[in-house]
């Protein structure tokens, strides 16, 4: 008799366990966070942990109004704002930002400049590990994962809505088949 061999063998993990990037600062960090993640029994160090592992197009940044917007309940005035990724300003952002300390991979120039202006401070991931090193009092944010001109073309197919992939918009382009009665279908 034989093992009955399914197909679990060489089922492979798809999972990150490390960054691709070469970045020194960013290995530092993982080396940092994976240790906290070990060694404390907290949830935001592993998620942290997973998160500096992600390809770029996976950290969207995060605007300041989007930050804005967050901390206008009471009850997340006072919380440490953590982004694992790039916190960018918003020209759109009317009125003042609020007194905020914000801890992320990267800033812009100019989120920095209005975030120090209305009396917060910027913070790295480092810092923040040694101010809450479980993570407590903080909030964690996301950027628009899916806010990229490209996903609008995800899934393209006959009566699915999806924006082709075209080199220009006019008279002489995205006449053909699915266009026109003559040439197959007509959407």
């Amino acid at each position: 008799m034989g093992i009955d061999l399914t197909k679990k063998q060489h089922i492979k993990n798809s999972h990150r366990t490390a960054p691709k990037s070469d970045n020194v600062y960013l290995k530092l960090l993982v080396k940092l966070y994976r240790f906290l993640a070990r060694r404390t029994d907290s949830n935001f160090n592993k998620v942290i942990l997973r998160r500096l592992f992600l390809s770029k197009v996976n950290r969207p940044p995060v605007s300041l109004s989007r930050i804005a917007s967050t901390l206008k309940d009471e009850d997340k005035k006072d919380k440490i704002v953590v982004v694992v990724g790039t916190v960018t300003n918003d020209v759109r952002l009317l009125g003042d930002f609020p007194k905020a300390t914000i801890a992320a991979l990267k800033f812009t120039a100019g989120a920095k400049e209005k975030i120090l202006k209305a009396g917060g401070e910027t913070i790295t991931l480092d810092q923040l590990a040694l101010r809450a090193p479980t993570g407590q009092n903080t909030l964690l944010l996301r950027g628009p994962k899916n806010a990229r001109k490209e996903v609008k073309s995800f899934g393209f197919g006959p009566h699915k809505h999806k924006v082709p992939k075209v080199l220009s918009v006019g008279r002489k382009f995205e006449q053909a088949r699915g266009r026109r009665r003559s040439r197959g279908f007509k959407v």
